[in-house]
């Protein structure tokens, strides 16, 4: 069988799912992952992600519009499953006839499936272990994707290549799409051969021509290596702090200093406990924004994964797709001539 066509079987699960020429997940990065870059990613043979975050039901209908505006392929919708007005935002997604709805950040509540199925959009999940992914499969999740502690932004304790050795074999009712550090096309072509039905990526789009990250952003990205894509540092359990993987600046160091006066403020009876936590969890508050929008990469959170290594030039998105689809296929080819 020619190589290409190897390809295409592998993840031929994937790209039924999706609707596209290529299994290609964009994952939804806040301030990021707007119409334009969405837009870029879907009408390059992928599937582009838009990131609702924080946004309210109107604004979210609206970058939707945008969205539908510059393509007609397929994309999906990530939303928060802590997001306060959850079950307007699935609404507009429906009225909007977003295909596919990603539920991200916990467990979603039989409700939102209900609702997000019931409205006629194939519903995805993350799941962070093997028992979850059975639960999320019970409850009516169509698809899966399981993101390892090398990616970027807010991640879990255990990496791509564990989690894909415990959930792949035993997960067969849903397609499944791995997600954390992937930056090469041998990588990806290894997890399809593992039973994946796709991948998904996000620091190497981020530094794409087509995102409206500052160019300071994507500048940080093309000077970095893996080993500056760490994880926040928790000074004290007491006070629990999300683990979120970004790149090395002032700021993460300010905000282990930060912790550090406060836990100091705790012990001395200045503030009570909630208020330390409240203190400890608002100091990255606009922190992204900052460094995708306004360029401070030296104060703000500069979210990527441990793929950033591989980011080494600003291309278009088309030209990523491309090059992680050639990686994939000259693999195959090599492996066949052997």
């Amino acid at each position: 069988m020619a190589p290409r066509a190897a390809l295409d079987g592998l993840w031929a699960r994937g790209r039924a799912f999706l609707g596209t020429d290529v299994a290609l997940i964009s994952g939804a990065m806040s301030w990021v992952s707007e119409h334009t870059l969405t837009a870029a990613i879907s009408n390059a043979g992928g599937f582009g992600v838009l990131a609702c975050g924080s946004m309210e039901p109107d604004m979210l209908a609206r970058e939707i519009a945008a969205t539908q505006a510059l393509t007609s392929r397929p994309f999906g919708v990530n939303l928060i499953t802590m997001h306060p007005r959850l079950d307007a935002l699935i609404r507009v997604c429906l009225e909007a006839k977003v295909g596919h709805v990603v539920l991200a950040g916990g467990i979603p509540s039989s409700g939102a499936v209900r609702a997000v199925k019931d409205g006629g959009a194939k519903l995805v999940c993350f799941a962070p272990a093997l028992v979850l992914a059975k639960r999320l499969v019970r409850l009516g999740t169509d698809a899966l994707v399981i993101e390892g502690s090398e990616a970027g932004g807010h991640i879990g304790p255990v990496s791509l290549t564990v989690l894909a050795q415990e959930i792949l074999p035993n997960i067969r009712e849903v397609p499944v799409f791995v997600a954390g550090g992937l930056g090469r096309g041998e990588a990806i072509l290894a997890y399809l051969e593992m039973g994946a039905a796709g991948a998904q990526l996000g620091t190497r789009f981020a530094a794409a021509s087509e995102s409206i990250a500052h160019p300071n952003f994507k500048h940080a990205f093309l000077r970095a290596a893996a080993r500056d894509a760490l994880p926040s540092v928790q000074v004290d359990p007491r006070f629990p702090v999300i683990p979120v993987r970004s790149l090395s600046n002032a700021g993460t160091k300010h905000f282990q200093e930060f912790q550090v006066e406060t836990i100091r403020r705790f012990n001395s009876g200045v503030v009570s406990r909630e208020e330390a936590q409240l203190e400890i969890e608002h100091f990255w508050a606009g922190a992204l924004r900052r460094a995708v929008i306004d360029g401070d990469v030296e104060n703000g959170s500069v979210m990527a994964g441990q793929s950033v290594g591989m980011v080494t030039k600003e291309q278009p998105v088309a030209e990523i797709i491309a090059e992680l689809v050639a990686q994939a296929v000259a693999a195959l080819a090599a492996r066949q001539a052997a």
